[in-house]
């Protein structure tokens, strides 16, 4: 668990593990510079748990804090819990047993739900079987379940090289792409990790970082394995990639994420992707700010054609 500034957060986070109805566990937390009270309440936490251990650093992020973790871990199996999200109470239970039950199997993933979300949305979800002939280009298409509904064999981890330090999110789907690739995936029907989202600092909040983040975390799988162009063809690939980069791009734009959407689709362009029609909303992304909200107000005022 890496933990930034979450003291509001950490009882519900920790006490969704100390709840698990499977109980050998270690719970490894590394603070990475909080400038809140969340030291404190880790040293308190780990005083009265022993299976609870707590580090500290300077703040380097996610990822860097993971990798710590990673370090000290002592456990045969390895899941990552953010510090504003939870696990259900079987969450453990339920997945150890499914991993330990297929050798060959690298990785267990699981439904989710998330929670805390206006206008009805938020429905628990339980991701279809991943392990099929199609895999790669499955798993290439997206982050197919969040960090925390996942469950890992600790070696295959660390034989992977732990988490890319360089990116600052999609950290997690760069991890899932090496390890879900190479390894058999076994799938657990139910929906045992929560995603909280509150009003605080999170990752999932900038739409471009994490729609470029999640590009060159494809673009640095692809560039490993060179096949894949003629296993899945170029086209296909760069509507994998870059096609989705630009559908982010227009997700950002119809929500008037402007500065969003304005930093994908420079992206996208300068890739030369896109239709004409694609080029006439981007285009604009290269004026003033100021200027390209006046062209969209003009655009929203005048009626479409018959």
């Amino acid at each position: 668990m890496p933990c930034y500034n979450a003291a509001a957060h950490l009882p519900t986070s920790t006490g969704s593990v100390l709840a698990q109805t499977r109980q050998d566990w270690e719970l490894l937390i590394v603070d990475d510079g909080s400038s809140d009270d969340s030291w404190p309440q880790l040293q308190r936490l780990a005083s009265q748990d022993a299976r609870i251990r707590v580090f500290r650093q300077a703040n380097a992020g996610a990822a860097a804090a993971r990798n710590r973790a990673l370090v000290e871990a002592r456990g045969e199996y390895t899941a990552f819990l953010d510090a504003d999200d939870t696990w259900h109470r079987e969450f453990l239970d339920a997945m150890v047993p499914a991993l330990a039950a297929a050798p060959q199997a690298g990785l267990a993933y699981c439904g989710w739900q998330n929670l805390g979300l206006a206008g009805g949305r938020g429905e628990p979800f339980v991701p279809p079987d991943y392990e099929t002939p199609d895999k790669t280009e499955a798993l290439l298409g997206g982050c197919r379940w969040p960090i925390h509904g996942a469950l890992v064999r600790t070696p295959l981890i660390r034989e992977a090289g732990g988490f890319d330090v360089a990116l600052s999110s999609c950290m997690d789907y760069d991890l899932w792409l090496r390890l879900g690739t190479r390894h058999p995936l076994v799938r657990v029907p139910r929906v045992l990790a929560y995603y909280h989202h509150h009003g605080g600092e999170q990752i999932t909040r900038n739409r471009a970082r994490i729609a470029l983040n999640h590009w060159r975390a494809q673009r640095k799988f692809l560039a490993a394995d060179p096949s894949l162009s003629i296993t899945l063809g170029k086209r296909r690939l760069r509507e994998l990639t870059t096609g989705e980069l630009l559908h982010r791009g227009y997700t950002s734009y119809w929500k008037r994420d402007l500065p969003a959407a304005r930093q994908i689709f420079r992206a996208v362009m300068k890739q030369g992707y896109g239709s004409p029609r694609d080029w006439l909303y981007m285009l604009p992304a290269w004026l003033p700010e100021a200027w390209h909200r006046r062209l969209i107000g003009l655009r929203d005022r005048t009626p479409a054609n018959g």
